[in-house]
Order: structure tokens, then C-alpha cells, then sequence
């Protein structure tokens, strides 16, 4: 079982033969610094009582399988936690197929040295070595792995939410409490939300070792991998050098308030549709319309005016 370990106070313990450990705080370029002053709570953030936590993991998980068991080390208090996936994609997905005959593509598995064809149970994974040899490592193998945070989610420090720049976030997982009793999850939770605090840590999560953060929503606790910061590309020069107008950038705020709020539950993929019609009509040889591209601005004052003007009708609001 894996452990978060941090130490009384809000920091981190230095581990044997490691660095001490240090509080941290995420700049705009998504990477650390030292902290400084107190953070304003995060958005968003609810506090658990009296077991609300596993209630809350129930619903929101569905009852899925725990992707990862371990314990939460606060100061002297154990604390028995699951990691569950809080995302599930639903890809539309298109068959490979023969070109010549439209039928169906099988990817089998093919030994090179027996010139053959194996199966599946006999496949297995290795390491390759600069010679060309390749190391066998079988499960029982990487269950040795002499890794410290395959067994330990180490706390590297607590930073505030918004300081985190959003492009570094990965995937996110449900912490919920594990069997035992709640109330010490509940407390840590409930220390975060207070604070206005996250943590920083490091797993060995899915074949690899992560940074991540741990923060309170709704009343229980969420893992969120992060991306390393070689794992950020460099924008370059993307970012346009040419100067707006006051009056263009007063229209363009005065669009932004028209058109501010959105019901997300209204918004849908309907990429599976606009599939489907095309499916029917290379069945019945029918034509699609394609939907009418926007094109930019020949003039951009106008079109911002044309904009607000419009925004405005629609939700009742004067004409700037």
C-alpha cells in the first residue's frame, strides 16, 4: 500500500538519506518557488462531517474499482485511502480495415526470432539495454521496485490552489476514504479547505513516477497528476506582437460581459452525430452540409460593435 506522508504543522518530514523537504509554491510558469504570505481559499471547496466524505465517493465513483489502495500519514495518524479514475472518456472510435475489400484488420502478436505467430498469454515486457539485449521484468519484478513513492505519496509542500497554472494538470483521481474510521480524512480536508492550501507531492502511478497535487472538493479529497516541466513545450513566439485600440479593447470587455455565464449541462459532443450522418450518406449517396466557416475581420471595430449590438439583444442589455 502506498502512504501520503507529511509532518505536523503543514510540513513535510525530510526522509532518510533525502533532501529535506520544503514548502512550495507554484509560479505562473507552472514550477516552484519559495512561498510567501497566506494564500486566499480556493474556489469550489466544500468540507465533509460525520462520514459525508465516503458518501460523496460513492455517488461520484459509481462503485468503481479502485485504481490504487494506500494511507494517508497525518502527522502520527494512519489514514487508509483509494484512488479511483474521476474521468471516463467516451471516444467514437472507427475500425481498422483492408482498403482493398473493407474487412476488418486484426493486430496479432509475431515473435521474430521463431519466424511465427504467439499468443497473447505468452507476450511479457523487457528493458532494452544499449548492447541490444533485453531484460525479462515481470510484475513481481516491478513489485520490488526500489522506488520510494511506489509505496509513499511523498509531500513535497503546500502551495495555494491559484497559483497553479492549470496547463500542468493531468489526469485527476478520487481519494476516498479506505475502511476505518473517517474522521481523520474528514480533518485533513477540512484543514485544506480552511487554509486555502494544496499538496504537492510525488507517486509512482501507472508506470511511472508523477508529480501531483492533493486538494479538498467536496468534501473529500482529489489526486491530480501533474505534467513534469520537461513535459511543457516552449510556446516560442506564438504570442502576436501587434497593438489593439482602447476603443476596440472597451468593445471586446463590454462582449465578454454580454456573453458572460454558460450552462455547461446545455453543451454536448456532437461529434458521434455529425459521424452518423456521414455514415447515411455514404450509404444512400446523399449530400451533407457542411456548416458555414467564420472568416476573420476585415474590420475588427466594426465587427466587435456588430457583436455587441447583437449580445445585446439577446439578452436585453443597451447598446454600447
Amino acid at each position: 500500500m502506498a502512504v501520503v506522508a507529511f509532518g505536523e504543522g503543514g510540513h513535510a518530514p525530510p526522509s532518510v538519506g533525502r533532501k529535506p523537504q520544503v514548502r512550495l509554491v507554484i509560479r505562473g510558469d507552472g514550477w516552484p518557488r519559495v512561498l510567501a504570505g497566506r494564500p486566499q481559499r480556493p474556489p469550489a471547496v466544500g468540507v465533509a462531517r460525520d462520514g459525508d466524505a465516503r458518501c460523496l465517493l460513492a455517488d461520484e465513483a459509481g462503485g468503481m474499482k479502485a485504481a490504487w489502495s494506500g494511507m494517508i500519514q497525518f502527522g502520527l495518524v494512519a489514514v487508509p485511502i483509494r484512488l479511483y479514475a474521476a474521468t471516463q472518456e467516451h471516444p467514437v472510435r472507427l475500425h481498422e480495415i483492408h482498403l482493398a475489400d473493407g474487412s476488418r484488420v486484426e493486430h496479432r502478436c509475431f515473435c521474430r526470432a521463431e519466424n511465427r505467430e504467439i499468443p497473447h498469454d505468452q507476450v511479457g515486457r523487457g528493458f532494452a539495454l544499449a548492447d541490444g539485449r533485453v531484460v525479462p521484468i515481470t510484475e513481481e519484478d516491478l513489485a520490488h521496485l526500489p522506488l520510494p513513492t511506489r509505496r509513499t505519496i511523498d509531500v513535497l509542500g503546500f502551495v495555494p490552489y491559484e497559483d497553479i497554472d492549470p496547463i500542468s494538470f493531468g489526469r485527476p483521481y478520487y481519494a476516498g476514504p479506505g475502511p476505518g474510521d473517517d474522521r481523520p480524512y474528514a480533518l485533513l480536508v477540512e484543514a485544506l479547505a480552511r487554509t486555502g492550501y494544496v499538496a504537492v507531492a510525488e507517486l509512482a502511478l501507472r508506470s511511472r513516477e508523477r508529480l501531483a497535487l492533493l486538494r479538498p472538493r467536496h468534501g473529500m479529497l482529489i489526486l491530480q497528476t501533474l505534467l513534469w516541466r520537461d513535459e511543457l513545450r516552449d510556446p516560442g513566439d506564438l504570442a502576436p506582437c501587434t497593438p489593439v485600440t482602447d476603443r476596440e479593447l472597451e468593445l471586446a470587455e463590454v462582449l465578454i460581459q454580454e456573453l458572460a455565464g454558460i450552462n455547461i449541462r446545455d453543451v454536448h459532443d456532437e461529434y458521434a452525430h455529425a459521424l452518423e450522418q456521414l455514415v447515411d450518406a455514404k450509404i444512400t449517396g446523399g449530400e451533407l452540409v457542411e456548416p458555414t466557416e467564420p472568416a476573420p475581420a476585415l474590420d475588427l471595430l466594426a465587427a466587435l460593435e456588430k457583436s455587441v449590438r447583437a449580445a445585446g439583444r439577446t439578452h436585453g442589455s443597451p447598446s454600447t
